[in-house]
């Protein structure tokens, strides 16, 4: 519902983007501008750089960028009320174009026309800054260095510029780029949006294990996290817990599904490989015995490292997802995998859980996962997606029966050996 009794202006951009706002919205706004204006004290109705990027929580050169995109690159520092309305018109209530144009813009943190590898590199320090220190001091790309590089090999620069020895990342670079990485996206698309009101992605689960584990060994980091929940509904986003960790159960097919039997919720399964590769799948539905490929098309492969990838899938067909357990045919492998087909699946691993293989399969339009289509697994990881309904029904109904208890804080004893220690 836009505002049909637009306020009269003779900037014509203005004018059409006041359209897009209720009559409450743009009251709002104005509100806001008012507010911030009298805190910049800049002797007239005009928002300063400084108050801008406090409120809207934006470090160091991206927070520049963006204000100097709201100001229509005018250089002069200040922001006015048409300028706020005509940049969230575009940036929030725009084609889904007009929002991607944006954005490109915006990842141009150097001002020259050319989106290169360094832009990409500022943005993504400035991004994981704003996300993963919010309450330290602005420390820049260095501090995430391993994780932006990541995030980097997903980007294609396939755009050359005249003048320049290297390619730039050209628009359609970018578009494949978001598809690839959704949670930059969703992030880099809701940066008018303080923080204080919950800025969507920005949002990373919480990571339970038992204590006796070392952090260090867990594959599964806070980044990690944060990217496959990309494409995940909020209420799949409050916590994640460790059900089976190879290196504390060891390598075994039944230990895995004993581990993951009891939880009937989503679940993320992680493989790092002997080649160091680091990827996997997330699964919609139970790990269950099937003479067949199953599951929805909610179920997704990824790749964590060298370079972060999701791939989605394509409708192509719907061999999504496959457990097989205790088959005598060699038309049903045992085991578990994502995608392609039997034989040739996008993500298997046997159930020997020593190897594997992963190919390029149109049921996720996925490519090798790995450095090589065979794989020899070194750790494999599988976390619970705890929905935030169940959790609410969980503390509604208590801890549940005495029983139950026991077989949870049994289950994490035996993931650390700790089960028979007093036996």
């Amino acid at each position: 519902m836009g505002n049909s009794q637009s306020p009269p202006s003779h900037n014509p951009r203005f004018a059409s983007s006041s359209r897009a706002f209720t009559h409450t919205e743009l009251e709002d706004l104005k509100s806001l501008h008012a507010s911030l204006a009298a805190k910049s004290q800049s002797g007239g109705p005009y928002i300063s750089p400084s108050v801008f990027k406090t409120y809207f929580g934006l470090k160091g050169a991206l927070g520049d960028r963006m204000f100097d995109l709201v100001t229509q690159q005018r250089k002069n520092g200040k922001l006015t009320f048409e300028d706020l309305v005509i940049a969230k018109g575009i940036y929030e209530k725009g084609t889904k174009d007009d929002i991607e144009e944006f954005i490109y813009q915006l990842l141009d943190v150097s001002g020259d026309g050319i989106v290169g590898r360094s832009d990409l590199e500022c943005v993504l320090g400035a991004l994981f800054d704003n996300i993963f220190n919010m309450d330290t001091p602005e420390r820049g790309s260095s501090a995430h260095q391993g994780s932006v590089d990541v995030f980097l090999n997903a980007a294609k620069f396939t755009k050359h510029d005249e003048g320049h020895d290297q390619e730039s990342l050209s628009l359609e670079d970018f578009r494949t780029w978001c598809t690839l990485l959704p949670s930059v996206r969703k992030f880099l698309g809701s940066l008018l949006i303080p923080p204080h009101q919950g800025r969507p992605g920005s949002q990373v689960p919480r990571l339970m294990h038992v204590e006796n584990i070392d952090s260090n060994m867990v594959l599964l980091k806070e980044v990690y996290a944060w990217h496959i929940g990309g494409i995940l509904p909020q209420q799949e986003l409050v916590e994640w817990k460790l059900l089976y960790h190879s290196s504390f159960s060891g390598l075994s097919f039944n230990t895995f599904l004993g581990s993951v039997s009891n939880d009937k919720g989503p679940t993320v399964l992680i493989i790092k490989d002997k080649d160091d590769y680091i990827y996997g799948g997330y699964a919609s539905q139970p790990w269950e015995r099937h003479g067949g490929f199953y599951g929805d098309l909610k179920s997704f492969l990824f790749q964590l490292y060298p370079k972060a990838s999701i791939f989605r899938p394509t409708g192509a067909n719907t061999n999504i997802q496959w457990c097989a357990v205790n088959f005598s045919s060699e038309s049903i492998p045992n085991g578990i995998g994502f995608g392609g087909k039997v034989n040739h699946f996008g993500l298997f691993l046997s159930a020997s859980f020593d190897q594997g293989h992963t190919f390029s399969c149109t049921t996720f339009g996925s490519p090798c996962l790995s450095k090589t289509n065979r794989i020899h697994p070194e750790v494999i990881e599988c976390w619970g997606v705890v929905t935030k309904v169940a959790e609410q029904e969980k503390h509604a109904g208590g801890k549940g029966t005495v029983l139950e208890r026991f077989k949870e804080d049994r289950h994490m004893l035996n993931m650390v050996g700790l089960a028979n220690s007093s036996e």
